[in-house]
């Protein structure tokens, strides 16, 4: 995988050339064997994670198992610029490769790259977004009903 491969993950699909190297050069790769735990719910995040290959089973004890996500996905978006706890566990559905962003790290890139950092931000309110309209919709029914 390359800095040209970040295209695939949607919240990074705007990084090009120089941004993107920069950003490649901040991740952090992790190994992960089946059934490895990456983080559990309550722990404090510290960025979000790029499934490089493989997928994590996501659970939370409120609302039970949250499917898997696969090769090509992000999970904990909103940790790059929200401090708190994760709300879901995250393991490993078999043999994984993910990559790891760092709140601080995407600072460090935020100093280096403020457009490419207005981006990805854009990107995440835009996931934001939609994931509360689709919370919405599912408790009170599409709009116009």
């Amino acid at each position: 995988m390359s800095a040209a491969s970040l295209e695939r993950f949607e919240l990074l699909a705007d990084l090009h050339g120089d941004e993107a190297r920069l950003l490649w050069e901040l991740l952090e790769p992790v190994e992960l064997r089946e059934g490895q735990q990456l983080f559990r719910e309550g722990q404090e995040s510290e960025g979000l994670v790029l499934v490089d290959e493989g997928s994590l089973r996501c659970e939370s004890r409120r609302t039970g198992a949250l499917g898997c996500h696969g090769a090509g996905t992000v999970i904990g978006a909103a940790s790059l610029v929200v401090v708190g706890p994760r709300e879901l566990t995250a393991v490993a559905d078999g043999p994984s490769r993910v990559l790891l962003l760092s709140r601080e790290a995407f600072h460090r890139f935020e100093a280096d790259a403020p457009r490419g950092a207005a981006r990805v931000l854009a990107a995440i309110a835009h996931l934001l977004g939609s994931t509360l309209r689709d919370s919405l919709d599912h408790l009170t029914g599409p709009p116009g009903r």
